[in-house]
This record gives C-alpha cells, structure tokens and sequence, in this order.
C-alpha cells in the first residue's frame, strides 16, 4: 500500500473513531437508552478513560476466575486424563500440578491490563498487531469463545438430562445456553456480581460428592497402566490450552477497576482465582474417572467417558433427592463460565472491523447464543473428542497470542503502562503495521502443524513419539521471532 492509500485508509478508520458513538446511537438510540436507564451495559469497546476506572473491589479478581473454573467443566477436563488419555490417577494428578501451576500465570499476567490500561483484549492486541493485522485474533477470538461456549452448553446440558428421564441433552443444552444469554445481556457489573456468587453451589455439589462417594477414591482404583511421554505430553498440552486460552479475554473483565492497583495485587488475585478453581476441578474429575470403571453405577453413568455430568448424577445417587437437586444446581450454574465467555465474543466481534462496532453488545449475546445452542446439540454425542479437538485448537493459537503481546510489552514497551497512547486505539496510522505479529503468528504456526496430534490430523513430528507439543513450540517461536521482526517494523515505518 503506497502512503496516499495508506493515509485514505487511516483517514477512513479515524473518522469511524470520531463518529462511532452517534452512529450507534443512531442506529439503536430507544432500544439503547431505555436498556441503559435499567442497568444494562450499553458501551461499546472504547477504552475507559482513567477518571471512570474507579472501582477498587479488587477481590472481584480472583472469584470472576475462581467461578469461572470452579464448576463442572473443570470437573470434565480432569477426568479427561484416565478417561481419554488412558492415564493412571498418580500420572494425572502429577501432571494436572506441574501444568496448573505454571499456566495459570499466563492469563493472570494479561489482567492486569484491564485496569492499568482500561481496554478489552483484543483492544490492547492492537498495540503489536496493528489496527488491521489485529482483526486476525480478533475473529480467532469470536470462533474460540463460541468453542468455548459450545463445550460448557454440552456438559451443563447432559448434567440436566442426567436427572430426569424427561430431559435429553438437547432441551438441557437450550435451559443452559438461555441462562447464559439472561446474565451476559446486562454486562459486566452483572457479570462480576453473579460471579462473586457463583461459585458456592459448585463447592457444595464437590463436598456431597466426596461424602458420598469418597470411599471409592482409595485402593479400589486400578493401578496406573504404563504411561508413554507422547500420552502424558499431550494430556498436558491439552491441560495448558484449557488454562491458558482464557489469556485472550481476561483484560476484558478489569477495565472498570482502577488504574492505580498495584500490578502484583491484580496479578495474585487473578492467579489465585485461576489456580485454586483449576487445581481442585480438576483432580476432583481425575479422582472419580479413575475409579469409575470399578463402580458399575458410576461407570454406567460416565457412558464409556462421553457423560461427564452422567457421571456427576451417578456419584449423587445415593443422596437421593438432595443429590438431584445438587446435580441441577450445579449444572444451572454452568453460565459463571459461559457468561464472560459471551461477553468477550460480542467484544471481540466489535474489534474485527468498524461497522461490526455500530451494532450494540448485547445483540452479538443473541447471536452467539443462536450460533451454539444447534452446534452443541450436534456435539455432544461425542464429547471427548468435540472437547480435546475445541481445547487444542484454541490452545494453538492463543498461546502465540501471549507470547507476541507479552513481547512486546517487555521488549519494546519497557513493562511501561505510560508507553500505550491510549488515544491511539483506533488510529491506524498511529498504531503498529502489524508486520512484524503477522509474521511471527505465520512462522509459528507453520512448525505448530507438525507437531499437532489431533483425531483429525497427526503431525509427522508428533508421529516420531513427541505428542502433542503444538503449543510449546508455537509459543517459543513467536517469543523469538516476534522481537527481531518488530525492530525490523520499527526501523522501517517508525512506529
């Protein structure tokens, strides 16, 4: 693109920047006032300046995560590991510890953005990738929220059916996707609101769970059958993509909270929310998929490993009523982790080109629930392997994502808040090429597709014993690729 092109275009976006609140104003002026006069969120993605991030309940940190991950799902992906992987439980809960701790500190890293720069992820992205070059995770974003989506609605949908033999997965996938669309519709106070609550059913439901079937977990589960590396490598990587993928929307849910909070603080909340959450779902469902195959009743209700919450009502049985009851509270609940996860795909949406921004959030929230509810219908006959394939393919991508954003934050922008012009968030003339992340996210995924290890696809490398080591050498190669491109980017046009 020559520059007289080059300033057209910018000319173009800037002038949506300037005229984007009329225009939607415009647009939706009665639905937008009248939804706003009753608490409904109606702000698009422009940043909150610093006079207006003024909330300073930090705790909100760690339990919009700890909801988050402290549910069902968690539950599911632990029990991937003896269910799909064919893991023994010491093998498991080994590589659930290692891998936890160390990846959950990546999506507690990318929150202290929301409140130090009061911009949505996909927002911030624009600071390495460029104004044009950012609709790229932008629109990998929207695809992997909905993945997201899809995989909560299935396990909260077979939760529900499990109780009744009125209710199928199909009517439970609709309950689920409609509570998700009612809390994510009013926004992000709600959303922080429900989550500070909704982690307490879930907590409950774990502690019957371990009374009632408690028992089992001892020397009744079979001992752990030989493990090769590629086995465990790829239950790891598929652990990390679960943990690390929420890194492309926790800014997303700190741009209220005051830019003067201490990093570490922000940080530590996050982490904690992230790690005690993850930690504990998942050992839980690698304690009881481990011993279900010695329980008839438990292994008849996991469904050779395709019903997680078939599995959650098998171990409630014995509470009679009152563990019904847990199973439908748990599985009601499912939407702490569906709502912010719809609230970022309207976000994100927003980000991919202007007039997607003129449209307000809360249509996107019925588009999404429109989008997933059929999808996981068809899914979820089949949920391991809907479930390993979403994670893995989220996890690719995103992991490249960190490791370009958090470069450049580092290298070039000196761990200084000060250096992002905030100013500039629409401005593609002001803002990186983008170059230099095209570049580097290209060159990583070309090695990540021979390391894949997928039902659908197995990469040669992955072939040679490796397993799935996808994401580790995306990651690593964005991370040393990225720095040298963007000096190259800098040297050449400047900004």
């Amino acid at each position: 693109m020559d520059t007289s092109e080059d300033e057209k275009m910018g000319n173009i976006v800037d002038e949506y920047c300037v005229g984007d609140a009329v225009t939607r104003k415009s647009w939706f002026k009665t639905a937008t006032d009248f939804l706003a006069r009753r608490g409904v969120e109606t702000n698009g993605i422009d940043p909150i300046l610093p006079e207006d991030r003024t909330d300073t309940k930090l705790y909100q940190m760690f339990f919009v995560w700890f909801s988050a991950n402290f549910n069902v799902l968690a539950f599911g992906t632990g029990s991937a590991g003896p269910a799909f992987f064919g893991l023994g439980l010491r093998d498991t809960l080994v590589v659930l510890l290692v891998v936890d701790l160390i990846s959950c500190a990546i999506p507690a890293y990318f929150a202290i953005f929301g409140p130090k720069l009061g911009m949505r992820s996909m927002i911030v992205a624009r600071y390495s990738w460029g104004y044009f070059g950012s609709i790229v995770p932008s629109a990998f974003t929207v695809f992997s929220m909905q993945g997201f989506l899809i995989l909560n609605c299935i396990i909260g949908g077979q939760t529900l059916a499990s109780v009744s033999d009125r209710l199928d997965d199909t009517l439970g996938i609709v309950i689920i996707g409609i509570i998700s669309l009612a809390v994510t519709f009013f926004g992000y106070r709600v959303i922080h609101w429900y989550e500070t609550i909704a982690w307490i059913p879930s907590a409950i439901t774990f502690i019957v769970m371990l009374g009632v079937g408690g028992k089992h977990l001892g020397s009744n589960i079979p001992p752990d059958p030989p493990a090769s590396a590629a086995t465990i490598v790829s239950f790891g990587t598929t652990i990390a993509s679960s943990v690390i993928s929420w890194c492309i929307m926790t800014s997303d849910y700190g741009v209220y909270h005051t830019g003067k909070a201490s990093s570490m603080r922000v940080f530590l909340y996050s982490y904690a929310g992230f790690l005690t959450a993850s930690l504990c779902g998942h050992m839980l469902g690698a304690a009881f998929a481990a011993a279900a195959p010695v329980v008839p009743s438990w292994d008849a209700g996991f469904d050779n490993g395709n019903s997680v919450g078939g599995l959650v009502a098998a171990i409630l049985a014995p509470a009679g009523g009152f563990g019904k009851f847990l199973t439908v509270l748990i599985a009601l609940f499912i939407p702490s982790t569906c709502a912010p996860t719809m609230y970022t795909f309207a976000s994100s949406f927003m980000t991919i080109h202007g007039w997607f921004a003129l449209v307000p959030r809360y249509v996107y929230a019925f588009i999404s629930a429109a989008i997933l509810i059929p999808v996981a219908i068809v899914g979820a006959a089949h949920f391991y392997n809907t479930f390993v394939d979403v994670m893995n393919v989220i996890g690719y991508w995103s992991t490249v994502f960190a490791a370009i954003v958090i470069a450049e934050h580092l290298v070039f922008r000196k761990n200084d808040w000060a250096r992002y012009d905030i100013s500039h968030w629409c401005k593609a003339r002001e803002l990186p090429p983008g170059v230099a992340a095209i570049m580097s996210f290209l060159f990583a995924c070309g090695i990540i597709v021979p390391c894949m290890a997928q039902a659908w696809y197995t990469g040669p490398i992955a072939k040679a014993g490796t397993g799935d080591i996808g994401i580790l050498v995306g990651f690593t190669l964005a991370a040393i690729l990225y720095p040298p491109f963007r000096a190259a980017e800098r040297a050449l046009f400047g900004r």
